[in-house]
Order: structure tokens, then sequence, then C-alpha cells
């Protein structure tokens, strides 16, 4: 009989810190829910002597991070340190001598994901991420688990909460995009450097995880087309606000129900305002996950922060320590599949393009058919009134479904023509069917 399953954690900061509370303040509760006492072991960190953490014990720190992974006496090691090294080391150290492994690091997963599975499998012990993705918000287990015996055709989600509150921010309160990054990083949502978020690579870590997972195909980080928000302007969300819509970064994977091609992307998309992720708002996340028989599902809560996040954790330590306590293991991550990953420039989407052209007799029959050269649709066309100081009037065209090839090859030549001094922004445009 199993009396306690003991957990190894590595880093102690806002996510760790958070965990190590949960462990330790509930332990009892903890204890009933498992079938056993769950308990630290220990808690590797860069320097012991600046943690302070009422609740970790201090005997228990130490600096020596493979050593701990190495402990015979350890059930699980919980990594949260974060980045690709030394953490993909300690990961393979713990399932290489009988611990589990608990994970919140999308950029590990994304990278290393098949394997550190691989691993595990051959080892015959456990790797939970369920904090990988949405901090709080439970997706992972609904992907690996709940929906194996349905075919998810598409997932799309607001999966990082700070460019959600940036964009945000920008069309609640009309402020430009550097103006409201450094709000964000003065009351802490940003990062000194938001390369990752504003750039999209944090959702694009996420959006690999969530296609290997619906897919059952090693789809990695290198695989997704990621646009960020950097250049997203106040015009572009005036633009958005004058057709009724919000403008959110989404990661978006789906399968094509005829070649069975992937296709993986983060990037911006004007959402009809009544859509259901179009009403996210703040540092929320939400995730709309669609399957053949269960339809529309979402998913939808806080997707950082220590405590959600931890909660995470700790839930997938509970599960894992079950599995302990049974001698079993949960579900392995099967990537069988040999579906081709689509070219990004192969999708389709609408497309709303922002233009400057002078206000000559003729200008927009040229654009309207270099657009019928390229064999693009318009959907609708709007000139502005208001000229700027060079005296051109801004252009909104949106045009119908067409490949993201096709538009900008559209959009080089019509900033190349005579009376169009620039293409301002070129923005997908999603409808509730597509």
């Amino acid at each position: 009989m199993v009396d306690s399953i003991r957990v190894a954690l590595l880093g102690a900061g806002t996510v760790g810190s958070q965990t190590a509370r949960l462990i330790v303040e509930q332990a009892d509760e903890l204890e009933r829910r498992v079938g056993a006492r769950v308990e630290l072991a220990g808690v590797a960190v860069l320097d012991p002597s600046q943690i302070s953490d009422p609740w970790i014990d201090r005997a228990l720190l130490t600096d020596q991070t493979l050593e701990l992974t190495e402990r015979d006496d350890v059930d699980i090691v919980v990594e949260l340190i974060g980045g690709l090294e030394p953490a993909r080391t300690f990961v393979l150290s713990a399932l290489n001598h009988g611990a589990s492994v608990v994970t919140a690091n999308k950029a590990l997963l994304a990278k290393h994901g098949p394997e550190l599975y691989e691993a595990a499998r051959k080892n015959g012990v456990d790797i939970y991420f369920e904090a990988a993705v949405g901090g709080a918000i439970p997706i992972v287990r609904p992907l690996r688990e709940s929906m194996t015996g349905d075919r998810i055709t598409r997932i799309m989600g607001i999966v990082n909460g700070t460019t959600n509150y940036i964009l945000d921010e920008m069309t609640t309160k009309g402020l430009d995009f550097a103006t409201v990054l450094k709000d964000a990083q003065a009351k802490g949502f940003a990062e000194a450097d938001p390369t990752a978020d504003i750039g999209g690579f944090d959702a694009a870590a996420k959006a690999a995880i969530m296609a290997t997972l619906a897919f059952h195909r090693d789809v990695r980080m290198d695989d997704v087309h990621v646009e960020g928000i950097e250049h997203v302007t106040d015009s572009d969300i005036a633009a958005a606000r004058a057709m009724n819509r919000v403008i959110k970064l989404l990661a978006v994977v789906e399968q094509d129900s005829e070649n069975g091609a992937i296709s993986a992307g983060v990037y911006p998309v004007m959402l009809p305002a009544d859509h259901q992720l179009a009403k996210v708002s703040g540092s929320f996340n939400a995730v709309f996950v669609e399957g053949e028989a269960s339809d529309d599902l979402m998913f939808y809560g806080r997707g950082a922060g220590g405590a959600p996040t931890a909660s995470a954790v700790a839930g997938d330590i509970v599960t894992v320590a079950r599995h302990r306590v049974a001698g079993t293991t949960g579900p392995d991550i099967p990537l069988y599949s040999q579906a081709p990953m689509a070219d990004a420039a192969d999708g389709e989407s609408s497309y709303m393009l922002r233009l400057s052209v002078a206000d000559n007799v003729g200008v927009l029959a040229k654009v309207s058919e270099i657009f019928a050269n390229h064999g693009v649709s318009i959907r609708a066309l709007q000139q502005l009134p208001d000229e700027d100081e060079q005296g051109n009037h801004e252009l909104w065209i949106t045009t119908h479904s067409v490949t993201d090839r096709v538009i900008r090859e559209t959009a080089e030549d019509v900033a190349q023509a005579k009376d169009t001094s620039s293409v301002l922004s070129i923005m997908r445009v999603f409808e509730d069917a597509q």
C-alpha cells in the first residue's frame, strides 16, 4: 500500500510558489482525494537564499536540480522553470528515473513533446501538462481524453492574455498600441520583453500542442504560421468597429475534411461582434472547439496568473498521484497520423484591406481591375471622406474567400499602382460560417 506521494518542485516563481502553497495548505484534503499523503520532497531553485515563502520548508530547498530529479524517493517531478534547456534535461532525467512529470512548459512541449511522450511511455510513467495551454482552463484533458471518440475539425482560441488585454484596451478606450503596451507592462500584464506575447509566439506554442492532441500528429511550433499584433493600429480597430467587428489574436488549428491536411496558425482576425470569442475581454482566455459529433464547445476562464495556473498544475498532480497509488498510468498520446501540414499560403479566408489612394478619377476602377485580374471577388468597398496630409483618402475593401498567397500578391500589385500610395493593412475577416 502506498502511504505517500512525494513531489519534487522545480522552480518556485509565481506559479511554483502557488503550487507549493496548494500542496501544503490542502494536504489533508488532497490525501482524502488521492488515498495517500501528497507531500513536498524538495524544491529546486537557482538561489535558495532568495526564497522566503512561508509554506516552503527551507530544509527542502536545493540548487541541485538534476540530483533532485534522480532521487528514488521522488514520485512526481513538477517542472515550472520554463524554457527549453535545462528544462528538457531535467524532465527526461525524471522520466528515465521512474518519476512521473507535471509541467506547464508550453515551449518545451511544442519543441520536444514527442520525445518526452515516448520517454514517459517507455518508462511506464505519466506526463501531464494541463497548465501549458490556457492556464486554469481545462482544455488539454478534453482534447487528450474526453473527445478522443469524436473527430475534431477545428479549434479557435484566444490563448494569450497579454495580447487580448492590449486589443481589448485599444478597442474599449481608443488608445494606440504603444500606449496600451506600456500600461500593460506597468501593471504586470506584459513582460519587459513582450516579444513572445505580442509576436504571437506564445500562442503558437499552444497551437502546436492543441493540434498535436486534436489530430494525433506531431505538430511542432515551426509548423505554425505566426503573425502578431505589433502592427495593429488604432485605425484598424476603428475600421473593425465600423464593420461591427472586433479584432482578436486567434490560434487556429484545423484539418481539411477532403485531403486531411492540417493547418495551424496564429494571427489577428476581425470577428463578428456577436461571436462568442469576440466577447472575451481583458486577460481572459477562451477556446472554441468544433467536433463532428459534439458540435461546438467553448472553454473559458483565466489563462494566466500564479493561482489560476497553479490550480491546473495541482489538478494534474492529483491525477498522477492517483495513478501512482493505483499502480497504473494515464492514456498515452498516440501520434499515428501521417497527415500533411498545409501550406499557410494556401489557407483561405475573407480579408479586409485598408488602402491609401489618391482622390483621382478612375482610381477605384483601377483598384477593382487589379483585384479582378487576380481572381479576387470584392464583397464591399468603402472610401472614407476625410483626406490625410497628402490629400489621399482611405479605402476599405472586404473580399470574399481567397487564399493568403493570392491576397498578398494582389496587395503587392495594388501598392505599385499609380494612384495608390500604400497598403495600410491586411487582416483576415472571419464569418460565422467559416
